[in-house]
């Protein structure tokens, strides 16, 4: 080596990994045969990740670089004969992404020592590198609580001709982990063919996305575990477990060139069924007691009982409304029909209204009258949000009145509904009673004459 007899670049304590915002220092040990002239001696601590479109190659074709730091431990002069130890301190960044190591990417620390000699003399320089990690809290990520599922349908065939359907249902017990913790793999398969299927396996899968002008994808099966086929006509429950072993984490926040990706790929050799059950890898496990329970609504004052009025004055029982909820708004009433007088009501059947109220014949018991069948029932406003009426209530004047029916309208007069043809009394004012029907006249048996006229 000449004049230099060894560049050694330590860091304290030897440590070999850190975290984004901490600080990394070191010593720089220069050994010298015999003196050496130099314009400086500079320590640099950079970090950056560069993407290849060859497998293995270092000639990157892009490159992202997260921080570049140079500091100067020696000014021009001349070393003498011996031993030479220069201390350094830089800061990492707390935005630098974790370290990786890929087949056509990498993220890459290093600290690298320079001895910049005068003109055509040679220069000296030393790298090392250091890892970095910075955490994934698995606790932190979105939509992580719970089991990843999945289901499949595939149709069977054999020698060109359907046979039958493969169901395959799969799930994992979680959906973040951490390396040497295991995933536990259920599935079921449902072979309603008349043909044995092929076995059924799970694979731990990486999905690696290195981000170019054309992206390149590098996907490997991490571990796989096999189970046994089933026969037509059957059934299976099949339970497996993986482990996962040291793998680089899900997410590389800060980096924008690579992506990570698992999942766990649940299959049937044959027919070629594949069901995919995302998950992720993280550096802080799961922790159930970090879990968000449901959101609970804020309790709500009991609302005293209040019975609603109709238009008329009759209160009707059915619409008493005894949930704790918030009193909701009054849910629309159904329009009345043109022809019905103003005074009638949905809720109840109206002195003014009797069964010929719809004109023409009167309508038999068998088809009670449709402005009676209008009463509220107990259903009737169910959509409206917080109403609640009790089933077993019967209403005082919900149900449908039939032929000759006896009601107490709202002045306290008692009105009949005939059981015969009349006018309409519609067009009476509406504090008038209907006639009574009965004490009419209506001719028992045609006249002589008519008859007479009849039979000439």
């Amino acid at each position: 080596m000449g004049k230099l007899e060894a560049l050694e670049i330590e860091f304290d304590g030897d440590k070999a990994v850190y975290t984004p915002g901490e600080s990394i220092s070191g010593t720089v040990t220069v050994k010298l045969n015999q003196s050496l002239q130099c314009k400086a001696i500079k320590v640099n601590c950079n970090g950056f990740c560069g993407i290849t479109s060859k497998i293995n190659d270092t000639a990157w074709t892009t490159e992202e670089q997260y921080f570049n730091n140079t500091v100067s431990v020696a000014d021009k002069g001349t070393l003498k004969q011996g031993e030479h130890r220069f201390t350094f301190k830089f800061l990492i960044p707390a935005t630098a992404p974790t370290s990786f190591d890929g087949s056509y990417g990498k993220i890459i620390y290093r600290v690298r020592a320079f001895i910049e000699t005068p003109r055509f003399a040679k220069d000296y320089s030393e790298e090392k590198p250091f890892y970095l990690l910075r955490l994934l809290n698995l606790n932190e990520l979105p939509d992580i609580w719970g089991p990843s599922s999945s289901a499949v349908s595939q149709q069977f065939t054999y020698m060109l001709m359907k046979t039958g359907t493969i169901v395959l249902n799969a799930q994992t017990d979680m959906k973040g982990y951490t390396p040497g913790q295991i995933i536990k793999v259920m599935a079921n398969i449902h072979n309603q063919s008349t043909k044995t299927t092929g076995h059924i396996a799970a694979s731990l899968m990486q999905r690696v996305t290195y981000e170019t002008k054309k992206p390149t994808h590098d996907l490997k099966s991490i571990v796989e575990v096999e189970g046994g086929a089933v026969k037509g006509g059957r059934e299976l429950e099949w339970k497996e477990q993986i482990i996962i072993p040291p793998l680089p984490q899900s997410s590389l926040a800060g980096c924008e060139l690579i992506k990570i990706e698992y999942y766990v790929k649940v299959s049937l050799k044959s027919p070629e069924v594949t069901l995919t059950l995302p998950i992720h890898i993280g550096n802080v496990s799961l922790d159930k007691k970090l879990r968000p329970s449901k959101k609970e609504g804020p309790p709500s004052k009991k609302e005293p009982v209040a019975s609603v009025s109709t238009p008329d004055g009759l209160a009707s029982s059915s619409m008493l409304a005894s949930s704790p909820q918030p009193a909701p708004k009054p849910a629309p009433r159904p329009a009345p029909r043109s022809r019905m007088s103003s005074h009638c009501s949905p809720s109840a059947p109206p002195a003014e209204c009797h069964s010929g109220a719809e004109g023409g014949n009167f309508m038999n018991e068998d088809f009670p009258n449709k402005r009676q069948s209008q009463a509220v029932s107990p259903n009737a406003f169910s959509y409206a949000p917080g109403l609640f009426f009790p089933q077993n209530q019967q209403p005082h004047a919900s149900a449908p009145a039939p032929i000759g029916f006896s009601f107490r309208g709202p002045t306290g007069a008692s009105a009949s509904h005939p059981s015969g043809t009349g006018a309409n009394p519609m067009a009476a004012p509406p504090s008038t009673l209907p006639p009574d029907y009965v004490t009419l006249a209506y001719p028992q048996e045609a006249p002589p004459s008519y008859s007479e006229s009849f039979n000439t």
